[in-house]
């Protein structure tokens, strides 16, 4: 496994515990036990930040993965995977000044205020762990599988 391989399944395994993380949450604040949903909201904080420490790392380092798989994949898989893509990557730019927006309020001690932020800011993080772990599918085991390969000469 080269680097680039260990940071993105490293990257899909810290989405993945950030997921768990935000479900274990959601169920806490749902039964108003507010100490644990913070503890849980403060280690996908954690878990989601090293991700993205990674994340940039990684590219810096070793560059993107897209490029070099998707070039020879039929017209409507790119596309499909750009498009998923591009949300994936607006709802992660997104989510981010909803969630510091998020903590603001609770540093406040607004409960109320930080409920208009946490709502959305819960679902797009969700969603956006969620699909990391699926790009990464994608990305080193779908889309692979999907590449034609040339037939092999008559014998």
């Amino acid at each position: 496994m080269d680097g680039k391989e260990f940071f993105a399944l490293l990257n899909s395994c810290l989405n993945a515990v950030s997921t768990v993380l935000l479900i274990a949450a959601y169920v806490q604040i749902r039964r108003k036990n507010w100490r644990r949903h913070g503890y849980l909201i403060g280690a996908a904080l954690v878990v989601s930040s090293a991700f993205l420490a990674c994340y940039l790392y990684s590219n810096a380092t070793y560059g993107s993965r897209s490029l070099d798989v998707i070039g020879e994949l039929p017209a409507w898989v790119k596309y499909s995977y750009w498009i998923f893509l591009a949300v994936h990557v607006i709802a992660a730019i997104v989510m981010l000044p909803l969630i510091a927006a998020a903590l603001w309020q609770i540093y406040k001690k607004r409960w109320e205020r930080h409920k208009v932020y946490s709502r959305p800011a819960y679902w797009i993080w969700l969603y956006v762990s969620v699909t990391g772990v699926m790009i990464y599918v994608l990305l080193y085991h779908a889309l692979p599988a999907m590449v034609v390969l040339p037939a092999l000469p008559a014998a």
